[in-house]
């Protein structure tokens, strides 16, 4: 099976004071389509360097970074962009919802974004938003505003909206940090789902063992150095 990502020798140095840090070393990563993978480690082993990297908001200092097959730093900044959009639902680690929308405009907001681009109608959009947040038990929640949502629920809709564009790559930074174990059992059920029946490749991140175990494949990362179960 053709390979989704494809990371090959990639560094992050950063200059900090006139001393050079390696955030990441040779770090070497195939994924194929439609798996779903993770990476374990402590804070600050370089983890969420790798995913800022991987989705384009990075630059690496040097190393080869594709997706699907195009190498992404070859891109303008418009076509990165572009890119990100249409292929990667990023979850972070903080739910970073904008305080003035409803949870459903916040869950629609990409494709608002993409700016008539995207293949779906805005009555379509909508209708996809509210089916993913009562997916993930909100649906008596699309009207109300973040201040409105506990932390759970407000991670609840970052969630739903990193899978409002049906993205080919999920990159998920501890997606569940602020949910309890109920919740985090029920979305993960719900990546699950979408792996399957979408093929969606999905990347996730977290320092929970337990978590990772319930992936496919885990990967450790430690002092900015991956290493291959």
């Amino acid at each position: 099976m053709a390979n989704m990502i494809d990371i090959n020798d990639v560094w992050k140095i950063y200059d900090v004071g006139g001393e050079k840090i390696e955030a990441l070393k040779s770090v070497n990563l195939q994924i194929e389509i439609g798996s779903f993978i993770s990476i374990v480690g402590h804070s600050g082993s370089g983890k969420t360097t790798l995913l800022s990297i991987l989705g384009g908001l990075t630059k690496p200092s040097r190393g080869s970074v594709k997706i699907d097959g195009t190498e992404i730093w070859n891109l303008n900044d418009r076509q990165l962009s572009a890119m990100r959009n249409r292929k990667i639902g990023f979850i972070f680690q903080f739910s970073s919802l904008i305080p003035t929308l409803r949870a459903i405009d916040n869950v629609a907001l990409p494709v608002i974004y993409a700016n008539g681009h995207g293949k779906t109608s805005r009555k379509e959009t909508y209708e996809y938003a509210a089916e993913l947040l009562s997916t993930l038990g909100l649906g008596r929640k699309l009207q109300s505003f973040p201040s409105e949502l506990s932390g759970g629920q407000q991670r609840r809709v970052s969630i739903a909206r990193a899978f409002i564009n049906r993205p080919t790559i999920i990159v998920a930074d501890e997606p569940t940090g602020d949910l309890d174990a109920q919740s985090e059992g029920e979305v993960m059920e719900f990546f699950s789902r979408i792996n399957e029946q979408d093929k969606t490749t999905f990347l996730l991140v977290t320092h929970n063992l337990a978590l990772a175990r319930m992936t496919d494949k885990v990967h450790s990362m430690k002092d900015g150095m991956l290493t291959h179960s």
